[in-house]
């Protein structure tokens, strides 16, 4: 099979994987609902270019009448955002000679003016070593683009650029500014025309039309929004934004997101369309320092992963906090992508965090042509 060609459904067994495997990821996936880890979850593995498994189980919300859960429903991916649309917007505007990684983010965003954050470079953003505290509640007061910019700017660092890593929103809504100024687009224009709508991802987008209500997944109860959180975006900082933001607010589907998969797995091409070369995502998902796992915007495995146990060291992948997560195992040719809406009615509901790792240790130990280390063991 052509390996750009269009994803096509295929026994486990015709791609190296034991038979018995949807059977075990359905009876793994059923007894978490059943536990309420989400009311509805969807779930994708691929290899070597074909489907072996696309499911949805459950329903988008947790009454009867809610509409059932399968390969199109939508959901909200939180941070799967930082690396479907805001990095990969990155890495093409790298490839394009338009976004220089060892460029302070200053000289791309005037308004990024205090002299403590001179030093940070588009490339800390990335990696998440720009010295900017993990996250606060700017919701509160503030809103739109030009706000948040002011408050980054205005925050205190909490380390020196380069030195810690810390994980934090605030990079990729810098980022996403700093792709926004490039262009001369929003982000959500820009991904749109450069990644989705050549990948035929017609699901995948930013604040869906209220029409598409019944397909989306609910999350969060929150009564300062007035209650279920269903069709705008969760996280409340993106939502003061505008539903458009670096770190969160994109919307999919579990289809769209195997083909986004599998165009990382084809070195950059699906179905006859380049939306990256293979040596920048080979750069890109490789990890850039020690003592993190982290790539440029993507993660690697380490520690307890969300991966599991088997995933290997040129593995990448990301996780969102509504429950969402897709992991790429580059040298097994296998992607799992993961959708839940487990937030939903609150996010104090952390059965997720075992569902994770049960479904990418059952993907990795079904696989009958290559022998299984525990990678896990070894970090």
């Amino acid at each position: 099979m052509n390996p750009t060609a269009t994803l096509v459904p295929a026994a486990p067994r015709d791609v190296g994987m034991h038979p018995a495997l949807p059977v075990q990821l359905d009876s793994i996936v059923e007894a978490a609902i059943a536990d309420s880890a989400a009311s509805g979850i969807a779930l994708a593995v691929g290899r070597y270019g074909r489907l072996v498994h696309l499911m949805g189980y459950g329903r988008t919300d947790w009454p009867q009448s809610a509409a059932p859960v399968d390969e199109r429903t939508i959901w909200d991916l939180a941070s799967l955002t930082k690396v479907v649309a805001t990095t990969t917007a990155a890495m093409i505007l790298e490839e394009q000679g338009r976004l220089n990684l060892d460029q302070p983010v200053a000289s791309y965003l005037a308004a990024l003016s205090d002299s403590a954050k001179a030093g940070i470079t588009v490339g800390m953003l990335l990696t998440h070593r720009g010295g900017l505290e993990a996250f606060a509640p700017l919701f509160r007061q503030f809103r739109g683009r030009e706000q948040y910019l002011e408050q980054i700017n205005l925050r205190p660092l909490k380390a020196p650029p380069g030195t810690r890593t810390e994980y934090s929103d605030w990079d990729l809504i810098l980022l996403q500014l700093v792709i926004e100024r490039i262009t001369g687009q929003p982000l959500d224009q820009f991904v749109q025309e450069s990644v989705f709508r050549p990948l035929g991802m017609q699901d995948t987008g930013y604040n869906p039309d209220p029409t598409l209500l019944r397909r989306i997944a609910a999350t969060e109860r929150d009564t300062t929004r007035g209650g279920l959180i269903h069709g705008s975006v969760h996280d409340p900082n993106a939502y003061a934004i505008g539903g458009v933001a670096g770190h969160a607010g994109l919307f999919s589907t579990l289809h769209d997101l195997s083909v986004f998969a599998q165009m990382l797995l084809n070195g950059g091409e699906y179905n006859g369309v380049r939306v990256l070369k293979p040596a920048t995502i080979a750069r890109w998902t490789a990890p850039q320092g020690p003592g993190s796992s982290r790539a440029l915007g993507w993660d690697t495995p380490a520690g307890k992963s969300s991966a599991g146990r088997f995933f290997g060291p040129r593995s990448f992948g990301h996780t969102g906090y509504t429950g969402t997560s897709l992991w790429v195992d580059p040298e097994r040719g296998v992607f799992v992508v993961l959708l839940t809406n487990r937030v939903n009615p609150t996010s104090a509901n952390q059965k997720h965090i075992p569902l994770r790792r049960s479904v990418a240790d059952a993907v990795q130990a079904a696989i009958t042509d290559a022998p299984l280390i525990d990678w896990e063991a070894r970090r």
